[in-house]
C-alpha cells in the first residue's frame, strides 16, 4: 500500500492544515481518527506515545509533526513548495512565527462560551472537560510564554494586516501558487472562522478571498481505516533504508521531543540525524520496528538515560 495513513481528530488545527495539503496535492489517503487527548493505545504502539496530532504512516514509517508529514505529502505528491526547508529565508521565517506565535494567539482569541458547547456537541461534556485538564496541564509545562487576550488580539490583527497587504495583487502569500506558507497561515483561520465562528476577517477583505481559495482545496478522498488495520500494515512492512549522518551517534538509545510544548520524550535507536531531519527506530512487541521520522527543528536529540 503506498497511500498516506492519518491519525487525526476533526477538531485538530494541525491535522486541518495537512487535510488541506492532502486536498491540494490529491493524495488517495486513509483516515483513522484518534481521541483528542492521550490515551491513545494505537500510538502507544506504532509511535511509543508521542501525543501530538497528527501523526501519518506509510507501511512501517511514521512521521511526526506536520513538519515531517508535509515533507512526505511532498514526495509523494510531487510538491516541493511543501518543505518549509526548501523555500526562502522570508517564507521560512513566516511559516515559524504562523505555527507557534500565530496559532497559540488565535486559540487564545478563539475561546468563549461558543466554543465549549461547540465542543461538548461534538464530542461530550466528559470529554471537554478532559480535554481542558489535558491542555491545561500542557499549558504549564509549555517552554512557550502564552500572549494575554489584548497581546493577542494585536497580533492577530498585525499578522493579518500583513496577509491583506501581500494578498492585494497575488492569489497567494507569496506568488501564483501556494507553497507551505499558506497551509502554515490557513489552519489558525480555520480554527477561528470555521470552527470557532469569529469574524476575524471582515475588515480583511483579500485575506476573505484567499481563505475561500484555501477551502476549495478541500480534504480529497479520505477513506475511512481502523487502527488494527493500519498497526497489521505496519507490522507486515520494513521500514525504508536510510543512512546515517552522525556515524557517531547512530545506533544510540536517545530520546526525541518537542522544545516547545507537549514535550513527552520518544525513546528509540538513533537511525539517521541531520540538519533537517532525525529518525529512530522504535521497537513494540505487538508490530516490531518502525522507523519514526521528526523534524529537526523543533525537536531536542538527546542520550537516554542509563
Amino acid at each position: 500500500m503506498q497511500e498516506l495513513i492519518l491519525y487525526h481528530y476533526p477538531l485538530s488545527p494541525f491535522s486541518e492544515k495537512i487535510r488541506a495539503m492532502l486536498g491540494y496535492t490529491g493524495l488517495a489517503w486513509h483516515s483513522v481518527t484518534v481521541r483528542e487527548m492521550p490515551p491513545r493505545p494505537e500510538l502507544a504502539t506504532l509511535a511509543g506515545g508521542y501525543r501530538r496530532i497528527p501523526v501519518a504512516q506509510l507501511g512501517a514509517d511514521v512521521f511526526c509533526d506536520t513538519r515531517s508529514v508535509a515533507r512526505e505529502i511532498a514526495r509523494l505528491g510531487h510538491a516541493p513548495e511543501l518543505v518549509v526547508e526548501q523555500q526562502s529565508e522570508q517564507i521560512q521565517a513566516f511559516v515559524a512565527e504562523a505555527d507557534q506565535a500565530v496559532f497559540l494567539a488565535s486559540l487564545i482569541t478563539a475561546g468563549g462560551p461558543g466554543v465549549l458547547w461547540k465542543m461538548i456537541r461534538q464530542t461530550s461534556l466528559v470529554d471537554t472537560w478532559q480535554f481542558l485538564r489535558d491542555r491545561a496541564g500542557i499549558a504549564r509545562l509549555a517552554k512557550v510564554k502564552a500572549d494575554s487576550p489584548w497581546q493577542a488580539k494585536q497580533r492577530l490583527d498585525n499578522h493579518h494586516a500583513l496577509m491583506n497587504d501581500r494578498l492585494q495583487h497575488q492569489p497567494f502569500l507569496f506568488g501564483d501558487t501556494p507553497c507551505i506558507a499558506d497551509f502554515s497561515a490557513y489552519h489558525s483561520l480555520w480554527f477561528l472562522c470555521d470552527f470557532a465562528g469569529k469574524p476575524v476577517l471582515r475588515k480583511w477583505p483579500a485575506v476573505e478571498e484567499w481563505f475561500g481559495r484555501m477551502r476549495a482545496f478541500g480534504h480529497g478522498q479520505p477513506m475511512p481505516m481502523t487502527s488494527d488495520d493500519a498497526l497489521a500494515l505496519a507490522k507486515a512492512a520494513t521500514p525504508r533504508p536510510v543512512d546515517c549522518c552522525d556515524k557517531a551517534l547512530c545506533g544510540d538509545t536517545v530520546t526525541v521531543a518537542p522544545n516547545d510544548y507537549g514535550r513527552d520524550p520518544v525513546t528509540g535507536q538513533l537511525r539517521h540525524a541531520d540538519d533537517h531531519a532525525l529518525v529512530v527506530a522504535h521497537a513494540d512487541p505487538g508490530i516490531g520496528t518502525v522507523h519514526l521520522h521528526f523534524p529537526r527543528h523543533g525537536f531536542e536529540l538527546r542520550a537516554a538515560a542509563q
